[in-house]
C-alpha cells in the first residue's frame, strides 16, 4: 500500500509548467521522482455553491500528491468515470485518500482514465 505525502511547494509550482492536463491528459514526468507516472483526475463537487473544479494530481511511483479546488473554467466539459456512482458510494470512496487514489489508479490501468476534455 502506498504511503502518500504532499508535493513540496517547488514541485507544485513545477506541475503548473508545460502543457496543461486538459490539453494533454496522459501521464507525465513527476517533478519529485522524475518517473513518467504522474496522473491527474478532475471532478465537479455536486454540492458546490459556485462553479468549482477539484483536481487530484498524484505520482503512482513515488507517492506524492496534491489536491486543489479552483474555479471551473467556463465551457470546460469532461468525462468522469465516477459520475455514475451513487452519492453514498462516492462519499465512502472519498473518505480514504489511500483508497481513493488506489481506485483512481485502477481506473487508469483499466483505461477509464485519463479523462477526455472539450471546451
Amino acid at each position: 500500500m502506498t504511503s502518500w505525502s504532499s508535493f513540496s511547494g517547488d514541485q507544485v509550482a513545477a506541475l503548473t509548467q508545460g502543457e496543461n492536463f486538459f490539453a494533454a491528459p496522459g501521464e507525465r514526468e513527476c517533478p519529485a521522482c522524475g518517473e513518467r507516472r504522474l496522473r491527474a483526475y478532475f471532478t465537479v463537487p455536486a454540492n458546490a455553491r459556485r462553479p468549482t473544479l477539484v483536481s487530484y494530481v498524484w505520482c503512482t511511483d513515488c507517492g506524492k500528491f496534491v489536491g486543489t479546488r479552483a474555479r471551473h473554467p467556463e465551457g470546460l466539459v469532461f468525462s468522469d468515470p465516477l459520475a455514475a456512482l451513487p452519492a453514498a458510494e462516492r462519499r465512502a470512496l472519498e473518505q480514504s485518500l489511500t483508497g481513493f487514489l488506489a481506485h483512481l489508479d485502477h481506473l487508469w490501468e483499466s483505461g477509464a482514465l485519463p479523462q477526455t476534455f472539450a471546451a
